[in-house]
Protein backbone atom coordinates (compact mmCIF):
# COMPACT_ATOMS: atom_id res chain seq x y z
CA UNK A 1 0.00 0.00 0.00
CA UNK A 2 2.71 2.34 0.62
CA UNK A 3 4.68 1.95 -2.37
CA UNK A 4 1.41 2.15 -4.14
CA UNK A 5 0.85 5.94 -2.62
CA UNK A 6 4.41 6.23 -2.94
CA UNK A 7 3.62 5.66 -6.52
CA UNK A 8 0.99 7.78 -7.15
CA UNK A 9 2.49 10.76 -5.54
CA UNK A 10 5.18 10.55 -7.57
CA UNK A 11 3.27 10.38 -10.63
CA UNK A 12 0.75 13.30 -9.75
CA UNK A 13 3.73 15.31 -8.86
CA UNK A 14 5.27 15.13 -12.18
CA UNK A 15 1.82 15.83 -13.62
CA UNK A 16 1.80 19.32 -11.22
CA UNK A 17 5.68 19.76 -12.12
CA UNK A 18 5.01 19.93 -15.89
CA UNK A 19 2.18 22.20 -15.54
CA UNK A 20 4.09 24.74 -13.17
CA UNK A 21 7.09 24.30 -15.81
CA UNK A 22 5.10 25.33 -18.80
CA UNK A 23 3.68 28.72 -16.73
CA UNK A 24 7.09 29.36 -16.04
CA UNK A 25 8.12 29.71 -19.82
CA UNK A 26 5.03 31.35 -20.38
CA UNK A 27 6.43 33.77 -18.02
CA UNK A 28 9.78 33.84 -18.79
CA UNK A 29 9.04 34.16 -22.81
CA UNK A 30 6.85 37.15 -21.80
CA UNK A 31 9.50 38.83 -19.56
CA UNK A 32 12.73 38.30 -21.61
CA UNK A 33 11.73 39.24 -25.18
CA UNK A 34 9.43 42.29 -23.42
CA UNK A 35 6.52 40.67 -25.22
CA UNK A 36 3.54 43.73 -25.02
CA UNK A 37 0.86 42.97 -23.10
CA UNK A 38 -1.50 43.09 -25.62
CA UNK A 39 -0.05 40.21 -27.61
CA UNK A 40 0.75 38.09 -24.22
CA UNK A 41 -0.02 38.77 -21.09
CA UNK A 42 2.22 37.42 -18.04
CA UNK A 43 0.43 35.35 -15.69
CA UNK A 44 -0.03 37.29 -13.09
CA UNK A 45 -1.88 39.68 -15.58
CA UNK A 46 -4.00 36.83 -16.34
CA UNK A 47 -5.20 36.07 -12.75
CA UNK A 48 -5.54 39.76 -12.10
CA UNK A 49 -8.46 39.86 -15.43
CA UNK A 50 -10.76 37.53 -13.05
CA UNK A 51 -10.90 41.06 -10.46
CA UNK A 52 -12.51 42.77 -13.12
CA UNK A 53 -16.45 42.64 -13.45
CA UNK A 54 -16.89 40.34 -16.34
CA UNK A 55 -19.47 38.02 -14.43
CA UNK A 56 -16.75 34.66 -14.55
CA UNK A 57 -18.67 32.52 -12.31
CA UNK A 58 -21.90 33.42 -14.31
CA UNK A 59 -20.31 32.86 -17.45
CA UNK A 60 -18.44 29.94 -16.65
CA UNK A 61 -21.22 28.24 -15.05
CA UNK A 62 -23.21 28.61 -18.60
CA UNK A 63 -19.76 27.00 -20.46
CA UNK A 64 -20.11 23.96 -17.99
CA UNK A 65 -23.61 23.83 -18.70
CA UNK A 66 -23.38 23.52 -22.28
CA UNK A 67 -19.88 21.42 -21.97
CA UNK A 68 -21.46 18.65 -19.87
CA UNK A 69 -24.69 19.00 -21.10
CA UNK A 70 -24.05 17.65 -24.38
CA UNK A 71 -21.40 15.47 -23.27
CA UNK A 72 -24.09 13.70 -21.11
CA UNK A 73 -26.87 13.48 -24.06
CA UNK A 74 -24.02 12.12 -26.32
CA UNK A 75 -23.20 9.68 -23.84
CA UNK A 76 -26.66 8.10 -23.98
CA UNK A 77 -27.44 8.65 -27.70
CA UNK A 78 -24.10 6.94 -28.74
CA UNK A 79 -23.99 4.06 -26.21
CA UNK A 80 -27.87 3.48 -26.52
CA UNK A 81 -27.95 3.44 -30.58
CA UNK A 82 -24.68 1.19 -30.49
CA UNK A 83 -26.50 -1.29 -28.86
CA UNK A 84 -29.49 -0.88 -30.97
CA UNK A 85 -26.73 -1.54 -33.98
CA UNK A 86 -26.00 -4.46 -31.96
CA UNK A 87 -29.13 -5.95 -31.62
CA UNK A 88 -30.65 -5.26 -35.19
CA UNK A 89 -28.85 -5.90 -37.73
CA UNK A 90 -30.57 -3.86 -40.38
CA UNK A 91 -30.48 -0.59 -38.08
CA UNK A 92 -26.98 -1.01 -38.18
CA UNK A 93 -26.75 -1.65 -42.08
CA UNK A 94 -29.50 1.40 -42.97
CA UNK A 95 -28.47 3.91 -40.46
CA UNK A 96 -24.87 3.79 -39.57
CA UNK A 97 -23.74 5.35 -43.08
CA UNK A 98 -26.41 8.18 -42.75
CA UNK A 99 -25.13 8.89 -39.02
CA UNK A 100 -21.37 8.93 -40.26
CA UNK A 101 -22.92 11.18 -43.44
CA UNK A 102 -24.92 13.40 -41.29
CA UNK A 103 -21.28 14.16 -38.58
CA UNK A 104 -19.69 15.16 -42.13
CA UNK A 105 -21.65 18.61 -42.25
CA UNK A 106 -19.34 20.96 -40.79
CA UNK A 107 -20.86 22.06 -37.24
CA UNK A 108 -19.67 25.50 -37.96
CA UNK A 109 -22.08 25.64 -41.05
CA UNK A 110 -24.89 24.83 -39.30
CA UNK A 111 -24.85 27.82 -36.60
CA UNK A 112 -26.72 29.88 -38.50
CA UNK A 113 -29.28 27.68 -38.74
CA UNK A 114 -29.36 26.75 -34.99
CA UNK A 115 -30.21 30.61 -34.49
CA UNK A 116 -32.89 30.53 -36.72
CA UNK A 117 -34.62 27.35 -35.17
CA UNK A 118 -33.59 27.89 -31.69
CA UNK A 119 -32.60 31.82 -31.75
CA UNK A 120 -29.59 32.25 -29.06
CA UNK A 121 -28.98 30.39 -26.04
CA UNK A 122 -27.32 27.53 -24.27
CA UNK A 123 -29.69 24.76 -25.68
CA UNK A 124 -28.10 25.75 -29.59
CA UNK A 125 -24.74 25.07 -27.88
CA UNK A 126 -25.82 21.79 -25.62
CA UNK A 127 -26.62 20.36 -29.39
CA UNK A 128 -23.97 21.46 -31.18
CA UNK A 129 -21.29 20.38 -28.36
CA UNK A 130 -23.54 16.77 -28.35
CA UNK A 131 -23.23 16.63 -32.21
CA UNK A 132 -19.61 16.81 -32.06
CA UNK A 133 -18.79 14.52 -29.35
CA UNK A 134 -21.10 11.94 -30.49
CA UNK A 135 -19.53 9.72 -33.18
CA UNK A 136 -16.24 8.80 -31.69
CA UNK A 137 -18.59 7.43 -28.58
CA UNK A 138 -21.09 5.55 -30.70
CA UNK A 139 -18.05 4.18 -33.05
CA UNK A 140 -16.29 2.53 -30.10
CA UNK A 141 -18.71 1.95 -28.48
CA UNK A 142 -20.42 -0.11 -31.71
CA UNK A 143 -16.72 -1.84 -31.91
CA UNK A 144 -16.55 -2.71 -28.12
CA UNK A 145 -19.72 -4.68 -28.68
CA UNK A 146 -18.78 -6.71 -32.08
CA UNK A 147 -15.48 -7.90 -30.09
CA UNK A 148 -17.47 -9.88 -27.52
CA UNK A 149 -16.59 -13.64 -28.57
CA UNK A 150 -18.75 -14.92 -30.19
CA UNK A 151 -18.96 -18.31 -28.92
CA UNK A 152 -19.99 -17.05 -25.70
CA UNK A 153 -23.05 -15.32 -26.87
CA UNK A 154 -24.12 -18.30 -28.56
CA UNK A 155 -23.58 -20.36 -25.27
CA UNK A 156 -25.78 -17.93 -22.92
CA UNK A 157 -28.27 -17.78 -26.23
CA UNK A 158 -28.62 -21.23 -25.73
CA UNK A 159 -29.11 -21.49 -21.95
CA UNK A 160 -32.39 -19.28 -22.55
CA UNK A 161 -30.75 -15.85 -21.40
CA UNK A 162 -32.90 -12.79 -22.58
CA UNK A 163 -30.79 -10.00 -24.56
CA UNK A 164 -31.09 -8.01 -22.32
CA UNK A 165 -29.26 -10.57 -19.75
CA UNK A 166 -26.51 -11.27 -22.27
CA UNK A 167 -26.16 -7.08 -22.64
CA UNK A 168 -25.84 -6.42 -18.83
CA UNK A 169 -23.57 -9.52 -17.84
CA UNK A 170 -21.42 -9.95 -21.02
CA UNK A 171 -21.70 -7.39 -24.01
CA UNK A 172 -21.88 -4.22 -21.82
CA UNK A 173 -19.02 -5.50 -19.42
CA UNK A 174 -16.76 -6.72 -22.32
CA UNK A 175 -17.62 -3.12 -23.92
CA UNK A 176 -16.72 -0.81 -20.92
CA UNK A 177 -12.76 -0.66 -21.73
CA UNK A 178 -14.21 0.82 -25.84
CA UNK A 179 -16.72 3.09 -24.57
CA UNK A 180 -14.51 4.98 -21.96
CA UNK A 181 -11.73 5.18 -24.50
CA UNK A 182 -14.82 6.95 -26.88
CA UNK A 183 -16.26 8.74 -23.77
CA UNK A 184 -12.17 10.15 -23.47
CA UNK A 185 -12.01 11.52 -26.78
CA UNK A 186 -15.48 12.75 -26.64
CA UNK A 187 -14.19 15.35 -24.00
CA UNK A 188 -12.03 17.68 -25.74
CA UNK A 189 -14.68 17.38 -28.59
CA UNK A 190 -17.30 18.57 -26.21
CA UNK A 191 -15.74 21.11 -25.26
CA UNK A 192 -14.69 22.94 -28.37
CA UNK A 193 -17.99 22.17 -29.64
CA UNK A 194 -19.20 24.39 -26.61
CA UNK A 195 -17.33 27.03 -27.44
CA UNK A 196 -17.89 26.69 -30.95
CA UNK A 197 -21.62 27.47 -30.16
CA UNK A 198 -20.56 30.55 -28.26
CA UNK A 199 -18.79 32.07 -30.68
CA UNK A 200 -21.84 31.47 -33.45
CA UNK A 201 -24.97 31.39 -31.27
CA UNK A 202 -24.56 33.02 -27.49
CA UNK A 203 -25.13 35.75 -25.71
CA UNK A 204 -23.16 34.29 -22.48
CA UNK A 205 -20.51 32.03 -21.57
CA UNK A 206 -16.34 32.06 -21.58
CA UNK A 207 -16.85 32.01 -25.97
CA UNK A 208 -18.72 35.15 -26.02
CA UNK A 209 -16.94 37.20 -23.59
CA UNK A 210 -13.46 36.29 -25.32
CA UNK A 211 -15.30 37.65 -28.58
CA UNK A 212 -16.47 41.25 -26.18
CA UNK A 213 -13.07 41.45 -24.50
CA UNK A 214 -11.08 41.06 -28.04
CA UNK A 215 -13.09 44.60 -28.90
CA UNK A 216 -10.60 45.91 -26.52
CA UNK A 217 -7.78 44.26 -26.83
CA UNK A 218 -8.09 43.08 -23.40
CA UNK A 219 -5.75 39.91 -23.57
CA UNK A 220 -5.28 38.76 -20.27
CA UNK A 221 -9.10 38.34 -20.23
CA UNK A 222 -9.11 36.15 -23.32
CA UNK A 223 -6.14 34.25 -21.13
CA UNK A 224 -8.13 33.51 -18.31
CA UNK A 225 -11.26 32.66 -20.29
CA UNK A 226 -9.65 30.01 -22.38
CA UNK A 227 -7.88 28.81 -19.23
CA UNK A 228 -11.15 28.72 -17.38
CA UNK A 229 -12.67 26.36 -20.37
CA UNK A 230 -9.80 24.08 -19.59
CA UNK A 231 -10.31 23.89 -16.35
CA UNK A 232 -14.27 22.66 -16.86
CA UNK A 233 -12.83 20.12 -19.86
CA UNK A 234 -10.19 18.65 -17.50
CA UNK A 235 -12.86 18.44 -14.26
CA UNK A 236 -14.90 16.42 -16.93
CA UNK A 237 -11.97 14.61 -18.28
CA UNK A 238 -10.98 13.67 -14.40
CA UNK A 239 -14.85 12.61 -13.98
CA UNK A 240 -14.75 10.14 -17.03
CA UNK A 241 -11.46 8.91 -15.48
CA UNK A 242 -12.99 8.43 -12.07
CA UNK A 243 -15.94 6.56 -13.63
CA UNK A 244 -13.35 4.52 -15.75
CA UNK A 245 -10.76 4.07 -12.62
CA UNK A 246 -14.40 2.60 -10.60
CA UNK A 247 -16.21 0.06 -13.43
CA UNK A 248 -13.01 -1.13 -15.65
CA UNK A 249 -10.32 -3.28 -14.84
CA UNK A 250 -6.95 -1.38 -14.93
CA UNK A 251 -5.57 -4.25 -17.26
CA UNK A 252 -9.20 -3.88 -19.43
CA UNK A 253 -8.56 -0.40 -20.48
CA UNK A 254 -7.76 0.89 -23.47
CA UNK A 255 -4.80 3.33 -23.41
Amino acid sequence: MTTWMAEKSKHYGLIIAIHLLVVLIWYLFVEIWDVPAYVMPTPQATLAALTVDYNWLANTKVTAIEIFGGYFIAVFVGVGLALLFSWFRLLNTTLMPLVVSLNMIPKVAMGPLFIVWMSYGVIPNIIIAFSICFLPILLTTDRGLKEIEPDLVDLVRALKASRWQIFTKIQLPGSLPYIFSGMKVAVVLAVAGAIVGEFIASQEGLGYLMLQVQVTLDTAAMFMAVLLITLVGVALYLLVLALEHVFVIRDSRVQ
